[in-house]
């Protein structure tokens, strides 16, 4: 079936992925109409999967009865700490089952979330709090280690609640007083949630952007936001089954997922959390992220879907003890928040026999825009995939007059009923990048005649040399197509004439070598010599990431300080 018919066909009157168009801050927008109206109600609705388990960490098991009996009575816990609607509730620990728990009980009764990102400093940890005003805390022991000498320093902040704290809590409430541990949690009583109204386009959560200078951003997220992704990921897995010619089942499988990237981010708590609770899927978090103990963990759990980041596929493709482990149960390895290489995609099928996936979004769309899966990936492996139903993207010139038109790179610009309200307390950076309904993301973007959508570059990170633009993606693509490339960055360097040169910096596969020279004639086999790098620094670990999965390409440039400025 064609795309147009696909999408004809779920979205149709009484399909289960019907539009409608209702009106959001002023503007009339499309939005699914079987989607929950809030994030509490979808707490509610999926008690009903009762025993399955939804979370499993290390010998923990959490089923969705217990889970959602933690829920409640947490929930009542911060009613009783004066916590209401539209007061900010800071969450900072790591992929833990007490993460969702906390989460759906602060969204529940009307309150705002701000997941805070659990690898920051004390410092800036304290900002983020500061910025949000959060009335209360919850943390884990080593986030209440780390940020306990600040509290005297939040005017705003009234209750800190510790889960699995470590030693004498002082200033502080255990949460296992408050609910329990995650084994007490299915013998709550039976109190249900406090009744709140919650209306979809009520404030949900603060994300802070995963930005790489300067303080960031808190995008400030609804509940319509977070149960749009829901029916998105529904919607690609149905379209790609169309695709191919099979009928996708009235309610989606039981799938085992495993979780490896942090929850405070938007990919994990969003695309991924929203699909997993509402399809009744089982989420296994853990504790670090390490290829062996995954691979135990995919044998063990029989997990059918992973990913992240593309990093986290290299290393479990390239990793020399993969034969000793049963991997069959993959089915599908997905990721964003960072271009994947070709390469990688044809190997995911190949070596895995499981379908890749990837996708476009950001903070300030709460995840999901695009998704592309299955058949449509292999046969375009370039491409971030086509908007689901109710998104749209267009490519605007630099200043963002004119529409440009099919395959002419510009700003890609995104609408729909995920993109968040703006930025928390911050008018003038709100008013610059949403406009009328659209976020401005400040990616550099080309959509070609079929509406796939083909990210080049992040704007700030093209290199100019003597006025030839050189997209980072197109010289890292190559790069990665090399045998021995596991990881891969280009950025630029100073140049007295040129403005700027290309250098790159490459982590190779365990056991593998690549000189300086052979790649160099790698890149000038298939690209213009201008895009050849004219230095390579190789690292013996992957390169250095935010937790977007975005390389952090300012702390690469010190590795060639001095060097091409001539």
């Amino acid at each position: 079936m064609s795309h147009d018919q696909v999408k004809a066909l779920l979205t149709a009157p009484g399909a289960r992925f019907e539009t409608e168009t209702v009106e959001i801050r002023g503007v009339p927008t499309r939005v699914w109409k079987q989607a929950p109206p809030s994030l509490r109600v979808l707490t509610q609705l999926v008690r009903a999967y009762g025993e399955r388990d939804f979370t499993v960490y290390k010998d923990e098991r959490v089923t969705y009865e217990a889970h959602y009996r933690a829920v409640c009575h947490f929930a009542a816990k911060l009613r009783e700490a004066g916590v209401g609607k539209g007061d900010r509730v800071a969450l900072a620990m790591r992929n833990l089952p007490e993460w969702p728990v906390a989460f759906f009980a602060i969204v529940s009764i009307g309150a705002i979330a701000v997941p805070l990102n659990a690898w920051w400093t004390g410092s800036e940890l304290q900002y983020a709090m500061l910025d949000s005003g959060a009335k209360l805390l919850v943390v884990d022991g080593e986030r209440h280690d780390r940020l306990k000498q600040c509290y005297d320093k939040l005017p705003a902040l009234e209750k800190v609640v510790v889960a699995r704290g470590r030693g004498e809590i002082e200033g502080a409430s255990r949460l296992e007083v408050l609910i329990g541990t995650s084994k007490d949690w299915g013998s709550l009583p039976d109190i249900g949630l406090p009744d709140v109204e919650v209306l979809p386009d009520d404030e949900a959560t603060i994300f802070y952007t995963s930005g790489t200078t300067g303080h960031p951003k808190g995008a400030l997220g609804t509940h319509r936001n977070f149960v749009t992704n829901i029916l998105s990921s529904g919607y690609t897995a149905a379209r790609a089954m169309l695709r191919r010619g099979e009928i996708p089942p009235e309610m989606p499988p039981h799938k085992v997922v495993l979780l490896v990237i942090p929850l405070f981010h938007v990919t994990a708590c969003s695309a991924a959390m929203m699909t997993v609770i509402a399809a009744g899927s089982t989420m296994v978090f853990m504790h670090k992220w390490d290829p062996v103990l995954a691979m135990e963990i995919i044998q063990r759990e029989k997990v059918n879907q992973t990913g992240g980041v593309p990093t986290i596929a290299w290393q479990l493709l390239e990793h020399p003890e993969r034969g000793n482990y049963d991997l069959s149960t993959l089915d599908t390895i997905a990721y964003g928040g960072a271009p994947s290489a070709p390469e990688l995609v044809k190997r995911i099928y190949e070596e895995f026999g499981a379908l890749p996936g990837n996708g476009w979004g950001m903070t300030e769309t709460t995840a999901t825009v695009t998704q592309h899966s299955a058949e449509d990936y292999l046969t375009r492996p370039n491409s971030a995939g086509q908007p689901v139903a109710p998104a749209d993207i267009k490519v605007m010139d630099v200043d963002a007059t004119r529409e440009l038109g099919v395959g002419e790179v510009g700003e890609l610009w995104a609408r729909g009923p995920m993109i968040v309200k703006g930025y928390w307390n911050k008018p003038e950076a709100t008013a610059e990048t949403f406009v009328d309904g659209w976020v401005r993301t400040g990616d550099l973007a080309r959509i070609d005649e079929e509406g796939f959508l083909y990210i080049v570059d992040r704007a700030k990170d093209i290199v100019i040399r003597g006025g030839e633009n050189i997209y980072s993606s197109e010289v890292e693509d190559v790069l990665y197509a090399h045998p021995a490339v596991t990881d891969a960055a280009l950025i630029g360097v100073p140049h007295k004439t040129l403005g700027e040169e290309p250098a790159a910096v490459v982590h190779l596969a365990p056991g593998s070598e690549a000189s300086e020279a052979e790649l160099q004639a790698w890149v000038r086999e298939r690209l213009a010599g201008f895009k050849v790098p004219v230095s390579i620094k190789f690292v013996p670990e992957t390169l250095p990431r935010n937790a977007n999965g975005k390389i952090l390409k300012r702390e690469l440039k010190a590795m060639f300080a001095g060097e091409g400025v001539a």
